[in-house]
């Protein structure tokens, strides 16, 4: 199990070395977290991609990030990780037009909205947080594995802690929908996720590393969907910037001490805000019996199958 809370030392983004000839790739930078993440890794030097599924906001994104870091290099792609034909679509696009790909955050999703489906079925949280995110890596797995110092970083919650993954019905289809449970189960699928894959790059041998990260309780439009009161109870509870929710996943992307299968999140109490340090996940999150289950269950739901070989990543079906 990661350790608990190492002890701030005061992270910050200043303390990010030189993106500078670094690709990396955001999906949800349109707004809050993502937006963060992508602004201050492109004022670092990086070209970076702003993977949304509005086109009309992620240019607009693309352009408030240009005011404020002139010459930098964004670009947006069109990406709805709640459709799979538009998952390959996106990864179809990134394979084309480059040949490395350095960093890859997970960090687009929803949060606790009333029952639904994405396109292909799925229950909206499991589908939208965790199938597509899987979906999308292994598409584009190999253009990271070809590159030195490249990262997965996969954006959790603290609501991970609230999650059991239910393998006999994990679309909601048979039990009645509970959209904390909904959440919390598609929060611990990022963070075993994030060790099954770690697990496989350093069984391959494979440069990559998987890093999983949570912002902690940050304001930014994700809590919409709360229903009414939570969103009261929400105000008692400390929130801390998008900006300062962003660093514990800029951190996994770029800190050189960051060690692969590590989870980094705020140091404050109850892990709400503060500054990013690596930090403890449930129980749960480290049953590897478990993780291997739910990624043969999502290579089975997705049709995406990876192969990752020691000297180079093959793409993925």
């Amino acid at each position: 199990m990661s350790p608990a809370s190492t002890g701030s030392d005061h992270w910050t983004d200043t303390d990010m070395p030189s993106q500078q000839g670094r690709t990396a790739i955001v999906t949800g930078a349109n707004t809050g977290l993502g937006f963060e993440a992508a602004r201050i890794l492109a004022g670092h030097g990086a070209a970076v991609v702003l993977a949304c599924r509005d086109m009309g906001k992620a240019a607009e994104a693309a352009g408030r990030i240009r005011a404020a870091a002139p010459g930098a290099a964004v670009s947006p792609l069109h990406l709805d990780l709640g459709s799979l034909a538009s998952v390959r679509a996106a990864a179809g696009q990134l394979r084309s037009g480059y040949p490395r790909i350095d960093l890859l955050i997970n960090n687009a999703g929803v949060m606790m909205p009333p029952y639904g489906h994405t396109k292909d079925g799925f229950e909206l949280q499991f589908g939208t947080n965790h199938l597509g995110p899987f979906a999308f890596t292994g598409l584009i797995l190999d253009l990271l594995l070809g590159t030195p110092g490249s990262r997965v970083i996969t954006v959790s919650s603290n609501g991970h802690r609230m999650g059991q993954i239910n393998f006999a019905d994990p679309n909601f289809e048979q039990q009645r929908y509970r959209r904390m449970r909904a959440y919390g189960q598609s929060k611990l699928a990022n963070l075993m996720f994030t060790h099954e894959l770690q697990r496989r790059l350093e069984t391959a041998a494979a440069g990559t590393i998987a890093v999983a990260a949570h912002p902690g309780t940050a304001a930014t439009d994700l809590e919409r969907h709360l229903p009414s009161w939570m969103r009261s109870a929400s105000r008692f509870v400390p929130h801390q910037s998008a900006a300062m929710g962003s660093l514990p996943t800029l951190r996994a992307a770029t800190d050189p001490a960051v060690r692969g299968g590590e989870y980094y999140g705020p140091d404050g109490r109850n892990q709400f805000t503060g500054n990013p340090v690596q930090v403890s996940s449930s129980t749960w999150s480290h049953d590897t019996g478990a993780q291997r289950r739910l990624w043969e269950l999502s290579e089975q739901l997705t049709g995406v199958s990876y192969h990752i070989g020691a000297a180079s990543g093959q793409h993925t079906q």
